[in-house]
C-alpha cells in the first residue's frame, strides 16, 4: 500500500487535461449547432416575410428586417453575418428564396486542431401567393 502513494495525484494531473480538452470541445460543438439553428430560423423567419410583401423592392426589406433580430442578439455566435434574398422569381405562384450565413467564433476556446472560425449558411425558399397581385418595383 506505501508504494501507492501519490499515484491518485498522478492520475489527476494526467486526466485533467484530456477532461478539460473534451469539456472544450463539447462548447464548441455546442455553439457551431446553436449558430446553424439560429441561422435554419432567420433564413425562414426572412423567407416568410419576403412572401407576403406587395413588390420585390419590399421583400428583401423585409427579409432582411426579419433575418437580422434572429441572429443579432447572439453573444458568441453569428458575427459577423449576411443576409441575401433572390427575388428573381418573385410573381405570383412564384417564390422567394432568402440565404443567411454567419461565421462562428471558435479563437477563444483554443482547442488543438479547430479552426479560428466556422462559416455557416442556410437558404429556405417560400411561395408566393399565387392569387395576388404583385406591384412593379
Amino acid at each position: 500500500m506505501t508504494g501507492e502513494r501519490g499515484s491518485m495525484t498522478v492520475e489527476l494531473v494526467v486526466l485533467a487535461p484530456v477532461l478539460v480538452l473534451f469539456m472544450l470541445i463539447a462548447v464548441s460543438f455546442g455553439r457551431v449547432e446553436r449558430a446553424r439553428q439560429e441561422v435554419v430560423a432567420a433564413a425562414r423567419a426572412g423567407a416568410e416575410a419576403a412572401s407576403v410583401m406587395p413588390s420585390a423592392g419590399q421583400a428583401g426589406i423585409a427579409a432582411n428586417e426579419a433575418a437580422v433580430p434572429s441572429v443579432s442578439d447572439q453573444q458568441f455566435t453569428c458575427h459577423p453575418f449576411g443576409v441575401n434574398t433572390d427575388t428573381s422569381n418573385f410573381r405570383p405562384g412564384g417564390n422567394v428564396s432568402v440565404s443567411v450565413s454567419c461565421s462562428v467564433n471558435l479563437s477563444d476556446l483554443l482547442v488543438p486542431g479547430f479552426p479560428g472560425s466556422v462559416t455557416i449558411s442556410a437558404s429556405r425558399s417560400a411561395p408566393v401567393d399565387p392569387y395576388r397581385v404583385v406591384q412593379e418595383g
